[in-house]
């Protein structure tokens, strides 16, 4: 378009008039439109293709560099005319473009021959865009935006081309209540009102699509217009003051953010960074960070001071429309149009990094159109396309309550200076209060130890044994049984062409553990058994009620019923540590975060086979087989719908849940009160026969544990270190802590004492070391070493002797050492002395840097450390991170290297001993370090 506007005669100073009396051309009203539709596309103030731009008045003056563009009073002769009418090449607009017609072409002509008069009023009015005019019938505006003032005097409620300032009253506006104060200074729709945190000042947001955005602040008192601040090229979505009011953060569709200085107007810069449309920004509390949503499916934060960019927060799968920082600043939200809250730890104050994200919550049915916080943080306000609102508790965004059918989408959104309520403002023109519910009160939330003291528990006492009588399939029929019993049936004689069910009654206490194991197949049986416990009315009895807070499926693979590696989910990464996932009646816990883009979760143990929860048993899954991350809520619980489903479970087995019964059931039982109970037992096959024998045990559960300890089977070099491990087999749902001591070493001999196999784990890692100047021990000091395992279960302190150590020998200088020491520029030590191990501090969701280094005494070759499990016996949730496709490896030509520790923002406080392994050399372990993590 007029690329090639060259030397083209002078423009005259002084216009001439139309050689006939017809009426003047209007630049503003004719020439304008045409010029914006078929030239400024490519020729405007920001790309001057040609050096020319006709995007005002004002630019159109200044010509070309090579000259001017038309020559006022003689069209014929004007460089513009000559090439939109084909006279001078090249032609424009170029081949393919839409070009002006004759008509409009005429208008052009008419309006130089005329002089090419200057458009009435001032030159730097806002453009307008020259649109036929069409009727609404719409009996009210939309509201397009809404805000309080934080001392709760005014409610400004923005609607097209204007903001209605009304005193905030106890429900907000009703219809037809005129405003105090109306501003209707705006070129056209306000998309957003945000009051100064003093109450003086309102910033307002607006535009002309596709032409300019414009940003105001005013003076709520009188209504007076303060300032405005121009330089988007499109309409804006948001303009934000900052907490001390010295700084208008505006953003829109033009994909730039604008900071500007409130006192002069000017720009302070421009951040730019986003490849779609901003629709929100916001700052920290302290004013020194800005978060952005965007249409480019990302928000972003920057630093205000300079405009750094400190981080951008993926995950997002579509566009995100708002995004807020928590009112302590430690977190941001966002939502948008996957329908997903997402929530980010703000880690990156002091240089850009990557801020993790903790959370990612399927919250709507719709697209979240707006979001805020409550003044203390405490509750998070939602709304969304599918005409809902939603409040939820921000400790764990959970949902407080849900309104739902609104008369309309509820786009406008503002929460209470008070934290007491709340307002929305719809498209239908309506805007409501509501008040907010309370958030849940919360103990302190460090996590303690589960303590079953406070069950019932019955006196140990010797099961009686009986036999099955039929008929025993009813509910009437059931055989009476007194726990704890043993009970010997077979699955036959079914009546009616049903298969055989048989039916005893039990009585519990409320709380009271039971446990209700079957053995069958484990004695050749051919029954394959389940279980259940019912009613005294013979109904399923809920256990536990899960909701679905994400939807995923297997995207890589189908999966086994032992598997417990490479669980590849859809979104997988929006998923953490210990969450439960659901799929097809079978639920398993996440225990291991994939370890690069090839790999999924690891689920518990972590080793062996596949655990179940809740007595579910773990099946088979195919490729693309959906599934459900889920929270666990007591039976009955009246759960606010999310618009994903919701799963009760009932006390229920199959085979049992970590598969060391084979195909027989095992099913754990609190009664949820006092009262008679029934057990069922069937074939999960619906047969019977003679051969389907069983023995049902009915028991009081007694929480126990044995671990096993593999002896050391070679000799501990001199200033060398060797790993053993310990492991545990839990026994009626125990899952507490076990502690492992280490008795009888030999002098010149340390160990990993005490180690402890954490809370719902399986094993733990620890070495025996031995000093440089260490002595050959004698034949009765090697053997001496003992190991003891002892936990606290249900009130009581167990304690089992696990075994000998094994006999420690002592051999000569290993070929290689390892030694865990801060890296530069790393962790620093917190403790570093010769009198014990070195100490490190991390805290959850925190990343730190260590450095390994090698002494090697004979050995040359590389040295691996491992892949995922290269940090050994860091608590549960802390791993070593970016270890890359060849784990953690120091090569032949090196002798150190860093690595880094990262700890998941679940992990609880606790102090743990970790070091790193080799089987390089004949195999070494590093001294331990110790990590507190707080």
């Amino acid at each position: 378009m007029l690329r090639s506007l060259v030397v083209a005669t002078l423009l005259t100073a002084t216009p001439t008039r139309a050689a006939d009396d017809s009426p003047a051309v209007d630049y503003a009203s004719q020439v304008a439109p045409i010029l914006q539709k078929y030239c400024a596309g490519c020729h405007n103030d920001e790309e001057r293709e040609g050096e020319f731009s006709l995007e005002s008045f004002a630019s159109l003056q200044k010509g070309t560099e090579h000259g001017p563009a038309f020559k006022a009073g003689d069209a014929a002769s004007s460089r513009m005319i000559r090439v939109l009418t084909g006279a001078t090449k090249p032609m424009m607009p170029p081949k393919g473009e839409p070009k002006p017609g004759d008509p409009e072409i005429a208008t052009l002509k008419a309006w130089i021959n005329a002089g090419a008069p200057a458009p009435k009023g001032d030159p730097a009015d806002r453009p307008a865009l020259i649109v036929p005019k069409i009727a609404s019938r719409a009996k009210a505006r939309p509201v397009t935006a809404i805000a309080s003032s934080r001392d709760g005097k005014w409610l400004a409620v923005a609607r097209f081309g204007r903001v209605e300032l009304h005193a905030a009253s106890d429900d907000g506006p009703a219809p037809g209540d005129e405003p105090k104060r109306v501003l209707d200074d705006f070129p056209g729709k306000v998309t957003a009102v945000h009051f100064s945190s003093d109450g003086t000042r309102l910033a307002t947001a607006s535009g002309v699509v596709g032409l300019e955005g414009e940003a105001a602040l005013w003076n709520p008192e009188d209504g007076s217009l303060i300032r405005r601040f121009r330089g988007h090229r499109d309409l804006l979505f948001d303009a934000e003051l900052s907490p001390d009011g010295k700084v208008l953060a505006t953003a829109g569709y033009d994909r730039t953010i604008r900071l500007w200085d409130v006192d002069t107007g000017k720009t302070l810069r421009t951040l730019e960074g986003h490849n779609g449309a901003v629709y929100k920004v916001s700052f920290r509390p302290d004013g020194r960070f800005l978060a952005t949503s965007s249409a480019d499916d990302t928000c972003k934060v920057w630093r205000v001071e300079d405009g750094l960019r400190m981080d951008t927060l993926p995950q997002p799968l579509k566009e995100e429309y708002a995004c807020a920082f928590s009112p302590d600043g430690r977190a941001i939200v966002a939502g948008g149009a996957d329908n997903t809250i997402r929530v980010w730890d703000f880690v990156s104050t002091d240089r850009p990094r990557i801020n993790p994200m903790v959370l990612a919550r399927f919250a709507h049915e719709g697209p979240i159109v707006q979001l805020a916080f409550t003044p203390d943080g405490s509750r998070l306000v939602t709304t969304a396309e599918d005409r809902t609102i939603k409040v939820w508790d921000a400790a764990d965004y959970s949902e407080l309550q849900l309104w739902e059918n609104q008369p309309d989408v509820a786009t406008a959104l503002a929460v209470a200076g008070d934290g007491k309520s709340f307002w929305v403002g719809r498209m239908d023109g309506t805007s409501s209060r509501y008040p907010l519910p309370a958030a849940r009160e919360r103990k302190n939330d460090a996590r303690v130890a589960k303590d079953a003291s406070a069950a019932p528990v019955r006196d140990a006492v010797e099961a009686k044994r009986v036999a099955e009588h039929e008929p025993n399939n009813a509910v009437e029929q059931a055989n009476e049984l007194e726990v704890p019993a043993i009970v010997a049936g077979t699955i036959a004689g079914g009546k009616d062409g049903r298969a055989d069910i048989d039916l005893y009654r039990f009585s519990a206490k409320a709380g009271e553990p039971l446990v209700l194991e079957v053995e069958a197949a484990r004695s050749g049986s051919k029954l394959d058994s389940f279980v259940e416990v019912l009613d005294a009315k013979g109904q399923r009895i809920e256990r536990v009620r899960l909701q679905a807070v994400r939807e995923s499926y297997f995207t890589f693979r189908g999966k086994d019923d032992g598997t417990v590696n490479d669980f590849r989910l859809f979104t997988q990464d929006e998923m953490h540590l210990n969450e439960y996932l659901f799929t097809n009646g079978e639920v398993v816990k996440l225990w291991l975060y994939p370890r690069g883009p090839d790999s999924g979760f690891g689920v518990y143990p972590g080793q062996g086979n596949r655990w179940g929860y809740f007595d579910t048993t773990p099946l088979a899954h195919a490729l693309g087989e959906p599934c459900y991350v889920v929270q666990a809520h007591p039976p009955g619980t009246e759960l606010v719908p999310n618009g994903l489903p919701v799963f009760p479970l009932y006390f229920e087995n199959d085979d049992e849940s970590h598969r060391e019964l084979g195909k027989d059931s095992k099913l754990y039982f609190n009664a949820p009160a006092d009262g008679s109970y029934l057990a069922r037992i069937r074939d999960v096959r619906g047969l019977e026969g003679a051969d389907l024998r069983y023995k049902l045990t009915i028991r009081p559960s007694r929480p126990d544990f044995r671990v096993e300890f593999t002896p050391l089977k070679t000799a501990i070099e001199a200033g060398g270190s060797q790993e053993f491990r310990v492991k545990a087999q839990r026994i009626d749902g125990f899952d507490g802590p076990i502690r492992i001591d280490l008795d009888g070493l030999p002098p010149g001999f340390s160990a990993t004492t005490p180690l402890v196999i954490e809370e719902g784990q399986v094993e733990a890692l620890g070495v025996v070391s031995a000093k440089v100047d260490a002595k050959a021990p004698s034949t009765d000091q090697a053997k001496a070493g003992k190991v003891t395992a002892s936990a606290v279960t249900g009130g009581r302190e167990l304690s089992h002797p696990v075994g000998a150590l094994g006999e420690v020998k002592l051999a000569d200088k290993p070929q290689l050492t390892l030694t865990i020491r801060p890296a530069e520029g790393g962790a620093k030590p917190i403790h570093d002395s010769a009198d014990g191990p070195l100490e490190f501090e991390i805290h959850p969701g925190q990343t730190i840097e260590l450095k390994v280094v090698l002494e090697r005494n004979g050995h040359a070759g590389p040295v691996s450390l491992g892949n995922e499990g290269a940090g050994r016996n860091l608590p549960h949730g802390v791993y070593v991170d970016n270890i890359g496709l060849n784990g953690l490896l120091i090569t032949e030509k090196q002798n150190e290297r860093t690595f880094f520790v990262t700890a998941d923002q679940s992990v609880l406080h606790q102090t743990r001993s970790f070091h790193l392994t080799t089987a390089a050399a004949g195999g070494q372990a590093s001294h331990p370090v110790v990590l507190h993590v707080r």
